[in-house]
């Protein structure tokens, strides 16, 4: 079982915050390290059997990292309440991100031909119904614009990973480990790669 380090006391915490604020990056590393067995508690909520425990820390580690770079002591807060909603909030939109991107495959990729041979999707189905067409196709065109920036935006050893762990441009969604395997290179290099890859990804959206 993987163990993490023991959290920072009150003090402790002040006393970090105020050398980071002051430009000591080490105590950056320490208010990240020593809140690491936070993101594994957030990231236990949504442990299920099609999630790997390993993936979804190193995307909750994301949201802790933006915590302790936006976090305002000023506001009587601990880092450690405003460090979980950053966290779950980058779970959360990890997981509207793969729903939009499934949803955008199963809509419109073709599922057969209709009298006269023409190939039809699940969107010509149920265009009928009450459906949000400005939604479609803002979301069609969120899709578009994430295809454009993985080929604008990545190198070539991100493209790959990003491809196949969230399954876009035809390929297999696949866990970090099987990527790992795939490239031949170590899961937590394929974490740093997929992290990296995100937030060139996030910054340009």
């Amino acid at each position: 079982m993987k163990t993490f380090p023991k959290p920072l006391t009150a003090q402790e915490e002040r006393q970090y915050l105020q050398q980071y604020q002051e430009g000591d990056m080490e105590a950056k590393k320490v208010l990240i390290e020593r809140n690491l067995r936070l993101v594994a508690h957030v990231a236990k909520k949504y442990q299920g059997a099609e999630e790997d425990n390993d993936d979804l820390i190193s995307i909750g580690t994301i949201g802790l990292i933006k915590a302790v770079s936006t976090f305002d002591p000023t506001k009587n807060n601990r880092l450690a309440t405003y460090a979980a909603k950053c966290i779950e909030n980058e779970l959360l939109m990890m997981f509207r991100m793969r729903k939009k991107m499934a949803k955008e495959v199963s809509l419109y990729d073709p599922i057969g031909t209709d009298k006269e041979g023409n190939e039809i999707s699940l969107f010509d189905i149920i265009e009928g119904e009450n459906i949000d067409i400005i939604e479609e196709m803002e979301l069609e065109n969120n899709v578009r614009r994430l295809h454009h920036l993985l080929e604008e935006v990545l190198d070539e050893r991100e493209k790959k990973v990003i491809r196949m762990r969230y399954g876009v441009c035809g390929a297999q969604e696949m866990t970090q480990r099987e990527i790992a395997k795939m490239l031949g290179i170590s899961r937590s290099y394929v974490s740093r790669i997929e992290k990296n890859a995100l937030e060139k990804l996030k910054g340009q959206f």
